[in-house]
């Protein structure tokens, strides 16, 4: 099977009129408070963010309690030291705090295109992240406004997984990938008990620290869910090389299975170093997906046939499951049993976060997991943006 790099990868933006209502956040619990009074050290001398879009937007929040030893501005609180990443829904840039010289990422919110005020896409971010607090997932410290745009603050990471699995100066041992693994699921675990699908679990969204550390970034296109009843939302989510079947195949109703299935594409990318399903439309992504674990039987995936879809693009010929042939140079039996769970057609059958963490792979199989801490003696910082621009300039000299 031929992994090698596609030039088209898919990127996705979700259909906000099917789901326009903003979700009503659960509150943090009382252990783990969002932003109280008296921000940690660690932190910088950052305030309590206020959620609501009209405090969001008032450029002169800061300024009462200016002081000469301070900048009377948020604008003048943070240097941009780079640009880091590109989404869908905005820049985001390496900065540095003036006063403390502590690092933030500062993700701008586009409002060019904005005809009702605040993106309610960036509210429900907004909104999510402030019910969360884990230590896989990343944390927002406060809102900025400068000259008319709005940015998000979020502590800084150095890497995404994109960035970090094509530099050749670090070697990943079995123990550190299983790491890395072991913290992807761990956040999914905290999102979903929480009611949260992330729905674009990708590299880029993946960020990791020199310390070895994983966190789950980048809400754009998450939303809560309801647990005891499913309900009806786009399927025009999840970036194409790790959305699942049924929304290939044009579900609408799903739960936090969709992540699942994308967790277990990042678990084959950790391994080879390539996104595995390289498709280049929804008939191509389905195809590849086919030639990897084979097409779709009624024993593997009894509700398949009832997809709104699948009379569209069901497949026309019968292609046997070569999943455990392809990897099994890389991975070893446990890991890939757990890969194949996580890549189950049925989605009631794919294996949850917490069903995942318990499996053979991560209690009983040696080496135990441990952290790449290791990547602090890399030269530079790795993050997908980099990455595009050294294949673009490969292309170019061919």
């Amino acid at each position: 099977m031929d992994i090698a790099d596609s030039p088209a990868h898919g990127d996705v933006t979700e259909d906000v009129n099917s789901e326009n209502s903003l979700p009503h956040p659960r509150p943090a619990p009382a252990e783990q408070p969002y932003l109280p009074e008296g921000v940690p050290s660690t932190s910088g001398p950052l305030e309590s963010s206020r959620s609501d879009a009209e405090s969001l937007l008032d450029p002169t929040a800061n300024e009462a309690t200016a002081s000469p030893s301070r900048p009377r501005s948020r604008a003048e609180l943070y240097a941009i030291v780079s640009q880091v990443g590109e989404g869908t829904f905005g820049k985001v840039y390496k900065a540095r705090n003036t006063v403390t010289n502590m690092h933030v990422a500062l993700k701008r919110i586009r409002m060019e295109s904005e005809k009702d005020g605040f993106p309610v896409t960036a509210m429900r971010e907004i909104k999510l992240l402030q019910s969360l607090r884990h230590k896989n997932v990343i944390r927002l410290f406060e809102m900025m406004v400068s000259s008319g745009s709005v940015y998000m603050v979020f502590e800084y990471m150095d890497h995404d997984l994109t960035g970090i699995l094509s530099q050749t100066q670090f070697n990943f041992t079995d123990a550190h990938l299983k790491s890395l693994c072991w913290q992807m699921l761990a956040g999914l675990a905290y999102l979903h008990h929480k009611g949260v699908i992330h729905r674009d679990i990708k590299g880029s969204n993946i960020l990791v620290n020199n310390r070895g550390e994983l966190k789950l970034a980048d809400f754009g296109l998450a939303r809560f869910y309801q647990k005891r009843r499913r309900s009806d939302y786009t399927n025009r989510v999840i970036t194409l090389w790790y959305r699942p079947p049924e929304l290939l195949f044009g579900a609408t109703v799903y739960g936090p299975e969709v992540d699942m299935w994308s967790a277990g594409c990042i678990m084959l990318e950790l391994f080879t170093k390539k996104p595995v399903f390289q498709g280049n439309d929804e008939i191509s992504q389905l195809d590849v997906i086919y030639r990897v674990i084979g097409t779709p039987t009624h024993e593997r995936w009894a509700d398949a046939a009832n997809m709104p879809w699948y009379e569209l693009v069901k497949p026309k010929d019968h292609v046997p499951n070569h999943f455990k042939e392809l990897f099994k140079k890389w991975m070893s039996p446990a890991a890939l049993d757990l890969a194949e769970r996580l890549l189950d057609y049925d989605p009631s059958r794919r294996a949850t976060a917490v069903q995942a963490m318990e499996a053979s792979y991560f209690i009983q199989e040696q080496p135990t997991a441990e952290q790449p801490i290791g990547l602090a003696t890399l030269e530079g910082e790795w993050h997908e943006l980099e990455t595009k621009r050294e294949r673009a300039k490969k292309r170019k000299k061919e």
